[in-house]
């Protein structure tokens, strides 16, 4: 009895611990000094090298399939990622079944996945220059290289930051192609040049930089032909007289710019030319071999979705960019390039405490159908275009089809535009309800955050965003035109601009706002937002209808304060309970005839000198209804020299019912991470 008893009790213990252990997470390692042939339960490899981690996440990925297909995972899984470098040699692609794992750095550590190359076999050569021999050159060029974990530059003319300018447009012989050729100034360019067709002409235009190659060069002529033309024949996008260009991978410019580097493609040889103290003993060279790092890949037509992956803890880095033979001529926000992470039908997906740097193109793609996924907490920097891009182009009408309720809270996204300058910090197409808060976003030649896809009052589903609480600055850098710290179009029902911080956006002519509600914005509030040192204006609307401004401060734009485009037939916008603050310039600029927009209840000082409302005294102002309660006064503000925008007791602007802003909370925070959720 007591044997049966004992035996009962063992049986119902075994039990226990095999329905504790089928609870317990499954949890794999990735480690460089691993093998995808071991088990991957150990952190480290055994004593006698028979088991320990897997090698690769590919590998990890792989083997929870088969632990998925054989029933022995029913539910989440953890892979912790040690620390290293992991070269890729494809994408890592997950797909449906690869669902409800994380993909996480082992404690402290930060391993680093790669889409690069050791290059390694440099010599010296006679004239200073380091050499490397590339066996695929031809097959598989590369157009970056990074020295030590920075990019360096190919070699390109004029040295240094200026410009050449285009001496002539000479127009195509089809008049609804693109330009496709201009005249340049004497000595510009070279017929002589060492292999013509690898040097890319970078011809700035308004918005954008078209990035072409050389077909011909003709001295005499002083003509240069390309092998393909810019995307537009319209006005922005024209080689007209007088734009700017640079001529990059100039071979014959190589040993005038130390920190400068040339492949060879024919040659199948890598120059590189050191910077003073450089050596070779300590010099690391990588350069990549992919344009792309991780694909999640849902199949939106079955409404199969990868859901719950997420990827924390991990450095991605040391991608490149493509560059088809005809050159690439951009769209605006470079909408055509692609994430190094990217994603299709994805759901609740999450990018945590990660840095993706050293790239070529986008860091984050939320496409078709990914919806509740997330960016928090991330560094996103040294890009070669932007940010995050949520949504598509494309309106979808099948909610499940689209792009929603997607979350971009607590990063840092800077140094863009390295190579695709017209790119965003934050681009959102055709996709409703996302999330834009508490960012960092600096340093980009075009705009800081772009919320719609719809020119006009067409259908439109950027609706119900949120963007609060950012830090915008340093926008555009006096490089292209025609962008905002913020940038919306179409129909922005529900949409919110609210607590942000912008200052210092320069564009290269006109166009450097810092809200610029674009064609046909509409329906969207601006509030408690603060903007100052703008070049062209705090606020333009160029068309639209029923927005609303209000309880916002605009300081200190150079060239006139706020701005409006065309007179229509409606209510352009409400601009109340405002305050203007300006030393330089003029009040507004623009279209203000018609009378279609609403002001009242602002204060506008412009130090105590003598300014108008678009030509008129402030009694002629208010006889056009426009201003009754608004007032001419010194704000108090705390410091504004020191932009220090609080107001003082008995501010006038007070009186008016202007609320302080609180932007304590703006930008991303210091030191940990906040906490945030994607949901």
């Amino acid at each position: 009895m007591k044997a049966n008893l004992f035996s009962f009790c063992l049986t119902v213990l075994a039990l226990v611990a095999a329905v504790a252990a089928e609870a317990k997470p499954m949890e794999l390692y990735v480690a460089t000094n691993g093998n995808d042939a071991w088990s991957g339960r150990q952190a480290s490899p055994n004593r006698a090298k028979s088991d320990g981690p897997l090698a690769t996440l590919a590998g990890a990925r792989d083997r929870l399939r088969e632990l998925r297909g054989q029933g022995k995972v029913s539910g989440p899984a953890t892979v912790s990622v040690r620390g290293g470098t992991y070269f890729l040699t494809e994408p890592l692609a997950f797909a449906p079944q690869d669902s409800e794992t994380i993909y996480a750095a082992y404690r402290n550590e930060r391993p680093v996945i790669s889409g690069g190359r050791r290059i390694t076999g440099w010599r010296q050569e006679a004239n200073g220059l380091w050499s490397a021999p590339i066996a695929d050159a031809q097959g598989a060029p590369f157009h970056e290289l990074f020295v030590n974990g920075v990019r360096r530059q190919r070699p390109t003319l004029p040295a240094g930051d200026g410009f050449y300018t285009i001496a002539e447009r000479v127009p195509p012989p089809d008049p609804k192609q693109g330009d496709d050729r201009f005249r340049f100034a004497p000595g510009d360019m070279k017929s002589s040049w060492h292999n013509p067709s690898d040097i890319e002409v970078q011809c700035y235009q308004i918005w954008g930089m078209a990035r072409l190659r050389i077909a011909s060069v003709d001295e005499a002529a002083r003509l240069v032909t390309f092998t393909g033309s810019v995307s537009n024949p319209d006005y922005w996008a024209q080689l007209d007289k007088g734009r700017r260009y640079r001529v990059e991978n100039v071979f014959e410019a190589l040993p005038d710019q130390p920190g400068t580097w040339y492949l060879d493609r024919p040659a199948g040889v890598l120059y590189y030319h050191p910077l003073p103290g450089e050596k070779r003993e300590n010099f690391e060279a990588v350069a990549p071999r992919l344009n792309a790092l991780v694909a999640l890949q849902g199949d939106p037509d079955a409404k199969r979705w990868v859901a719950g992956i997420r990827l924390h803890g991990l450095s991605f880095g040391y991608t490149d960019w493509p560059l088809p033979p005809q050159g690439r001529s951009a769209p605006q926000a470079e909408v055509d390039l692609g994430g190094i992470i990217n994603a299709v039908g994805a759901r609740d997906c999450a990018l945590e405490d990660c840095e993706v740097a050293h790239i070529g193109t986008y860091a984050v793609e939320w496409g078709r159908a990914c919806q509740r996924d997330a960016v928090i907490g991330c560094d996103l920097h040294d890009l070669g275009a932007g940010g995050v891009k949520i949504g598509e182009g494309t309106i979808r009408q099948d909610p499940d089809d689209q792009a929603s309720g997607n979350v971009v809270e607590n990063c840092r996204i800077y140094d863009g535009g390295v190579v695709h300058p017209a790119a965003v910090g934050v681009w959102i197409g055709q996709s409703p309800g996302n999330r834009v808060a508490h960012n960092d976003i600096h340093d980009l030649y075009y705009t800081g955050v772009s919320v719609g896809w719809t020119w006009g009052y067409g259908d439109a589903r950027a609706q119900n965003t949120l963007v609060e609480y950012n830090h915008i600055y340093n926008i555009g850098r006096g490089l292209l035109s025609d962008m905002g710290g913020i940038y919306t179009l179409g129909n922005q029902h529900g949409s919110r601009l609210t607590h942000n911080l912008i200052h210092d956006v320069q564009s290269a002519t006109y166009g450097g706002w810092g809200i610029y509600f674009d064609e046909g914005t509409t329906d969207i509030v601006a509030e408690n937002n603060i903007v100052y040192h703008t070049k062209t204006g705090g606020f333009h609307q160029h068309y639209g209808k029923d927005n609303l401004v209000q309880n916002n401060i605009f300081a200190y734009a150079k060239e006139a304060q706020l701005q409006r485009t065309r007179a229509e037939d409606h209510l352009s916008f409400t601009f109340q309970r405002n305050i203007v603050l300006w030393d330089t310039g003029e009040l507004l600029n623009g279209n203000w005839t018609d009378g279609q927009f609403a002001m009242d209840d602002n204060l506008f000082w412009d130090g105590g000198k003598p300014f108008t409302f678009a030509g008129k005294s402030l009694a002629e102002w208010r006889q056009t209804g426009h201003g009754l309660h608004s007032v001419i006064a010194d704000p108090r503000f705390a410091d504004p020299q020191e932009f220090n925008f609080a107001l003082r007791s008995g501010s006038p602007a007070l009186a008016l019912g202007f609320q302080p802003i609180d932007l304590r909370g703006a930008g991303a925070a210091e030191g940990k991470h906040r906490e945030a959720s994607a949901r």
